[in-house]
């Protein structure tokens, strides 16, 4: 009998991960990876845009490492995760350069791309900190679910672009730190105001980078709670085989 194992930190719970490789408008080749669960179709697909690459953001920023990890076994949902152009990380470095948020539109288009291409099913973005501000921008030009935004900093979004995503059927949850460095709770609210329908959800003791297994399951579960609820409440440890580290 396996011994049952917490569910926590670094595990890789079984599923599918390939290597992938998109293919901007602009000739670049961007490297990424998608899980899916092992021995199921996916109910849904969770599109990640990392963190600022030039402040260390990439696509094992440890949120979406472990949303990759944990929610194909635990939550039936496929994962994409890749870099935007000029952003490293073992897997891989994409191509070109940093863009600000301008050329990384053709990443965003680039990926759903894939998506569709592969027949991917139930399509969300899920941004955090710079890779929000991806979602807010371009999502809208995609036949998404919607978009769920953890600690979006609306640096570079314009009001405009966040008023556009009131009264469209594409659902958008911004899951906000009690202590953010750039945008806490009541300061949200206001900038979200021109969007009714938004689901804000405060956190409480959240900070910018969700450091720690308390908010890694906190942030997971409110990622399943929007996409696929019926898979809640998460487990919190595994009983089955694991995967071969080797």
């Amino acid at each position: 009998m396996t011994e049952p194992v917490d569910i926590r930190g670094g595990i890789e719970l079984p599923a599918t991960t390939e290597h992938i490789e998109l293919h901007t408008s602009d000739g670049l080749t961007l490297v990424g990876e998608l899980a899916t669960p092992m021995d199921r179709a996916p109910v849904a697909t969770l599109v990640t845009l990392h963190p600022l690459p030039t402040a260390g953001g990439f696509m094992d920023s440890h949120i979406l490492r472990k949303a990759a990890n944990r929610l194909p076994a635990l939550a039936d949902l496929a994962v994409l995760r890749f870099n935007t152009r000029g952003t490293s990380s073992p897997r891989g470095t994409s191509d070109g350069s940093f863009g600000h948020g301008l050329t990384e539109r053709a990443d965003v288009a680039a990926a759903m791309a894939f998506v569709a291409e592969r027949h991917l099913p139930n399509p969300w973005l899920v941004g955090w900190s710079f890779g929000t501000e991806l979602a807010l921008k371009y999502g809208l030009e995609y036949p998404i679910r919607g978009a769920i935004l953890l600690s979006p900093p609306l640096h570079s979004t314009t009001s405009d672009e966040v008023a556009a995503w009131a009264g469209n059927d594409r659902a958008l949850v911004a899951v906000i730190p009690e202590f953010d460095d750039y945008l806490r709770p009541d300061a949200a609210r206001l900038r979200f105001a021109s969007v009714p329908d938004v689901r804000l959800i405060a956190v409480e003791g959240g900070k910018h980078l969700w450091i720690g297994e308390k908010m890694t399951r906190r942030v997971l579960t409110e990622i399943v709670a929007t996409v696929n609820p019926q898979a809640l409440p998460l487990p919190t440890e595994w009983t089955a085989a694991l995967p071969d580290a080797s």
